[in-house]
Formats: structure tokens, sequence, C-alpha cells
């Protein structure tokens, strides 16, 4: 920890709750910006420019192959990577008063640099929001040519650049805020500067941005072989230096965060932190000068790294002079083993722990900020996970959460029914009671199911529009009893309800955790919220039935039950009395 700054963190993170945004899947807001099998070329799998690619209808069927997937005569999976649904920053904008309504107040929006493929993972640059974004991909892409992409002298601001600018301000002027997903460990094999890299060889000027394991030589029958991440050829990796990335992509990197923190030099302007992908795969030397940049230009920008790893790997990036939290990955997993459970289930006092484990692991500032996610664009759907109970390990999602995989065959990838439902409203009133920062992946609110990447990353679900069933399966065979597809507006109400509670009683968002009860036989957990005289009371019911129970603790006179109709707290004799419908809890304060 930072000797000189024992509480590195943004204030305002403490408070957050964030909103995770796919832009591709979230809202199309101008179809006239939506991209063509031409303007995608080197972002598919199944098919290439000139083809009858179209754009997906946002309300079709999921697992129903489209008539052009149909003719390529390609394999599903290839096909649904290549859909393209129209999302873009219109309608991002357009539903920014949906956010606001349900009670977010922080958009962390997976990469919005221009890219091919629909997630933007595979950066063609870093300092342009991509074209198929904005209201005109064509004229951006003129001005987009006209620039030397390593000086930043020549850049210019496009169109959807600007849209980009619009958005961040809408955004403030709602009260909430937005970070960027920064992707610094790698980029597409259609980034300008291995795209020249590939053209030249060693005669290209960013030949050491790139690890070049083999050049291409072709009278000796020689492939270009270099660095990729994962072994994934089409991500080429940045080139590491000792502790550092090379100074080319330092350098240009340095002035991509320059650019989006502070857009003209107006920090009031700019975003308010960002999300690192990979972060482990990037040196610890480059991500502590890279923080003492941003927060040289707004030192209350968030950082939160995308680390899947235990607590002790976690440590070293959770010191002060690094990032300032995780997406707690840790947290969700734990859920996943009490919530989503039934014969492998683990005891609430297993349960009690790993959560204290991770609240104390870090230095006492991090807890409060860290990102409380349960799902994102990487896993199953939260909806899907009380589905499949008992059948795979989602600490392992990355090899078993995948109904292509062999070896996941027991992937269900059905719709949830009531009592499923019920376990999905039981988490989320646990995440948003406690410590951390929950984060809602778009549409869990609104009910969205689906397996592992790319089942995840379904157009979201909106009220007004009427969708297909869902009729076809993953094997390619109609299941026997379509499923309906609609916006859940009992479960987006919730949601919002809880969401509500939480800006609503300060000991949610700041205060620390003291165990009352951890009861394994009623499957009962009781949680006391403090912070100096802000204080409330959180009980959880996993268990199928009621139960009453006291705890060892007198409730201050006029304390309600917040959850529940504002219900009197039986309290006396410095005991409190509390009655717990199945699957659910209380709120006291």
């Amino acid at each position: 920890m930072s000797a000189d700054n024992p509480d590195f963190v943004p204030a305002w993170a403490r408070h957050a709750v964030w909103y995770q945004i796919l832009p591709e899947r979230f809202a199309n807001g101008d179809p006239g910006n939506d991209p063509t099998a031409d303007s995608l070329a080197g972002g598919r799998l199944a098919g290439g420019p000139g083809d009858a690619w179209q754009t997906s209808r946002w309300t079709s069927d999921w697992y129903e192959m489209q008539p052009w997937e149909t003719a390529n005569g390609k394999d599903k999976w290839l096909n649904i990577h290549d859909r393209r649904y129209g999302g873009d920053l219109a309608g991002i904008i357009a539903r920014l008063p949906y956010l606001k309504d349900l009670g977010v107040n922080a958009i962390y929006l997976n990469p919005v640099f221009d890219a091919p493929s629909h997630h933007k993972y595979d950066g063609a640059t870093l300092h342009h929001i991509d074209p198929h974004f904005g209201p005109d991909p064509q004229g951006d892409r003129a001005l987009m040519a006209s620039e030397t992409p390593d000086d930043p002298a020549t850049w210019t601001w496009t169109a959807a650049d600007l849209l980009m600018l619009k958005l961040i301000d809408e955004v403030h002027a709602y009260g909430m805020r937005v970070v960027f997903d920064g992707v610094f460990n790698h980029v597409g094999v259609n980034h300008w500067a291995f795209r020249d890299l590939v053209d030249k060889q060693q005669a290209s000027r960013f030949a050491d941005w790139f690890t070049v394991h083999q050049w291409r030589d072709d009278a000796a029958g020689k492939p270009f072989i270099y660095e990729a991440w994962r072994g994934y050829d089409t991500l080429p990796e940045l080139r590491k230096v000792g502790d550092q990335l090379a100074p080319g992509p330092r350098a240009y990197i340095h002035a991509v965060t320059r650019r989006w923190l502070a857009p003209n030099d107006n920090v009031r302007q700019g975003i308010d932190g960002w999300r690192l992908d990979v972060a482990p795969w990037v040196p610890h030397g480059f991500w502590k000068d890279w923080r003492g940049l941003v927060k040289s230009i707004n030192p209350d920008a968030y950082l939160v790294a995308e680390n899947i790893r235990d607590v002790a790997f976690n440590v070293p990036y959770l010191e002060g002079d690094e990032f300032d939290a995780v997406m707690n990955y840790n947290f969700a997993f734990a859920c996943d083993e009490f919530f989503f459970r039934d014969t492998t289930r683990i005891k609430t006092t297993r349960f009690d722990a790993l959560l204290k484990e991770l609240r104390e692991a870090y230095p006492a500032c991090v807890a409060p900020v860290m990102q409380n996610l349960f799902d994102s664009h990487d896993t199953a759907r939260l909806a899907s996970h009380p589905v499949n109970r008992d059948r795979l390990d989602f600490r392992a999602f990355d090899e078993t959460y995948h109904p292509r995989d062999s070896r996941a065959p027991l992937f269900d990838t059905r719709k949830p029914n009531a009592h499923e439902r019920s376990l999905h409203k039981l988490f989320a009133l646990f995440q948003m009671t406690y410590l951390g920062a929950p984060v809602i992946f778009y549409g869990d609110e609104a009910g969205l199911w689906g397996a592992n990447d790319p089942c995840c990353r379904k157009p979201m679900l909106w009220p007004e529009l009427t969708y297909d069933d869902e009729a076809m399966g993953p094997d390619g065979v109609p299941r026997a009893m379509p499923d309906k597809v609609a916006f859940d507006s009992e479960l987006h109400a919730v949601y919002r309800k809880l969401i509500a509670l939480r800006h609503a009683v300060p000991a949610l968002r700041t205060g620390g955790v003291r165990t009352l009860l951890a009861d394994d036989a009623r499957q009962v957990l009781v949680h006391l919220r403090e912070d100096g005289d802000q204080r409330a009371l959180v009980a959880i019911n996993r268990s199928e039935e009621p139960q009453e129970i006291e705890i060892d603790w007198q409730a201050p006179s006029g304390w309600r039950d917040r959850l529940n109709g504002d219900a009197v707290v039986e309290s006396k004799g410095g005991r409190t009395k509390l009655r717990l419908a199945p699957l659910w809890g209380a709120v006291l304060s």
C-alpha cells in the first residue's frame, strides 16, 4: 500500500452501481451506420467481402441460422461470431433515461475503438471510436486515412469520436460516470502498425512494436511467425521490454490515455477511468508508470483490472501504485457455490469465510470499490446459473461453460423457470446489499439468459420489442417447447427496488461487515453493515423454507424492514427476531 496515501481509491467509486454494456448488442439507435460485408474485412470467420452477409434482426431466434449463414455452409459458431446487430452510440444515448431510472450511476463500456469484430478486443486503432458506432462511417474512414497514426499531432476528431464526447457529456449530465475498456496487451491484425509490419517485415518502422519469432522468407518457405495472445494469431501482442512495454507502443498508449481522459485538455469532458483487459499479461512496471500518468491527468479516475486469479495473485496489483480494484470474479465464484448449487452447495459458514477472506486480503479502501460482478461478456449469463446448478465449475468457466464444448455436454440453454428466477433475485438482493460496487451485465435485470461466449452476448431485451421464440436449440434441433423471449418486467422491478434501497441506506455502500449469524442448518446469513453511526442489518435466507430466527443483537428503536414493506422490527432484551421468507431476506435500518 502507498505509505503516503492509505486511501488511494476515488471516493465516488464507493457509491457506484455499475452497468456493463457491450455496445454492439445494447441498442441500435442509427440503422444508417450498420456495418456491411465489405466493411468487416478482417473481422469475420465464416465469410468475406462481397458475400451475402447482412445485419441480423435484433429480435430473431438466437440459435436459428440466418439465410446467409445457411448459404455459406460454414460452422454455426463461426457464423454466430460473425453476426452484427447494429448496436451503436446513438442507441446508448437514447437509453440513458432507462439506466437512470434503473438506478445505475456508472457505466463500463466494452471496447469502443475501431475494430472489425463485434467485441472490439482486436483493435485496429485505439485513438478513434469505431466508425460504425457513429453517424458517418465513410467520412470517418477518410479522416482517419489522412493521419499519421503514430503522430498525435495529426489526429483528428471523427464524427464517431464527437458522438462519443456527446455521450460522455450526457452521462455526466445524468450524474453518472463512464469508463472505457483499455486493451493494452495486444491489438488486432488490422491494426495500422501490424499491417505495416506484415507488409514491410524487417524494414517496417514498427518492427520493434511486436515480438517476431520468424520473418517471412518466401524463397525458403518460411512463414511470418509472431507472438500472439494465448496463441490466437488474430491478436498480435505488443512487445515487452523488461518490466515495460516497448517504447513505441508505450508512447502511443500514453497519448491515447490523455486523449480520452482529457479531450482537448478538458478533463470534465473526459472519461472517468479505465477497465484494463488481461492486466496480468502486461508488466507491473508499465502499470505503475501508467497509473501515475492517469492520476496526474485526473486524480479521481478509477482503474480496475481484469484479473481472474486467486487472492494472493491479485495482491501486488492492489497496493496503491497500480489499480484501485479488480473485477471481483472471486466474489462471483463464491456466490455461485452458495446460491446456485444444490448437492454441491457450500455451507453458510464457508461462504461467510470466503467473503471475509476477500474483504481482508487488500488495503481497507479497496473492498468498497471492488467490482462485484457475477457475469460478463466472458461467462455464462447470471440467469443461466440457477438453471445449471451442480453441473459445472464456475471457477473454470473458460474451460467448461460453453454449449459447443465437448467438456460441457450438460449445459442447459433453456429459459429459467419461476424457481430459478427466485434464486436470481436472491443473489441480486445479496449483491446490492453487500460491501463492494455491484455490477450488472446488460440485460441481467431484463431476464436475458445464455451460455458462455458468444451466447452471453445476445441483443438486449427491450419492453417495446416483440421477440421471436427461442425455438431452436444450440445443437440445431428444434426445442420440444419453444421458450418465450421478452423483457422480464417483474425481475426489472426487483432490481430497481434493490438499487434504490442501496442508494437510500448509506451503510450498504460504505459500511464494514460484521457477521451476526452464519447458520449452516437453516442456511441463513446475517451481516451488520456499519460506518460510524450509519448502520444496517442484512439477512439472507438461502433455504427453501421460511425461517424464524433470533440474533443476539438489539436493533435501535424505530428500525424497520426496508425490504419488506417497512415492517416493524421485533427487538427487545438485547435480541432481535426475524421472519425470513424462503429464498429471500430482510434489510433493517
